[in-house]
């Protein structure tokens, strides 16, 4: 008898093991979507270079890590490198350069890009240290930059899809900027592609 109640014991606790062992898997899923949906919706997520737009300073398979924080604090700056939904299409991502900002007007002339505002109504001509001599030809055109909206350039100038072809980038497309390169390991940096342009 004493046996019979030993046996009945142990089959009835398994039940219970199975259920705190779910239990235990159940808790430790939300907690971990709990941490990372926020990091990865607001914060940071991962994002690789497709293409030869921003050659050299990105090449197609690097992976990047996008800051996506910073922008929900200031607004982006020229020179700065910006992954953002592609305006025609947003379910793609683009990688590109800041190269004009709401109230700006853009001369593009050749090899130069004029900038005009408020702080320059005679224009002053953009030093673009980020682009080889061979990628720098550029269209003739002119633009005057509207609230939210930014003019984004890829580096490699003759193979790039940018604001030249599309039109301006609104603010709220903008996602974020390159804040890690973690690969290629010959290749990994803080910021990669920095660069700020003092006007």
């Amino acid at each position: 008898m004493n046996n019979e109640n030993e046996v009945d014991r142990s089959f009835n606790t398994q039940p219970e093991k199975k259920e705190s062992f779910w239990g235990e898997i159940i808790r430790f899923t939300f907690f971990a979507l709990l941490i990372v949906l926020p990091i990865r919706l607001f914060i940071a997520q991962p994002f690789i270079v497709s293409g030869a737009s921003m050659d050299p300073t990105f090449e197609t398979g690097e992976y990047l890590i996008v800051d996506q924080l910073s922008y929900h604090l200031q607004d982006p700056a020229r020179g700065e490198v910006v992954i953002f939904k592609y305006p025609k299409d947003e379910t793609k991502y683009f990688i590109k350069r800041i190269v004009g900002l709401p109230g700006d007007t853009l001369e593009l002339d050749g090899t130069t890009v004029t900038i005009k505002n408020t702080e320059h109504p005679d224009g002053l001509v953009l030093k673009e240290e980020y682009i080889e001599l061979e990628n720098e030809k550029i269209e003739n055109m002119t633009v005057t930059l509207k609230n939210g909206q930014y003019f984004v350039m890829g580096d490699n100038r003759r193979q790039s899809s940018d604001s030249r072809a599309w039109g301006t980038l609104q603010r709220d497309l903008i996602v974020g900027t390159p804040f890690v390169r973690l690969f290629p390991l010959n290749r990994i940096g803080l910021y990669p592609g920095e660069f700020n342009e003092s006007i």
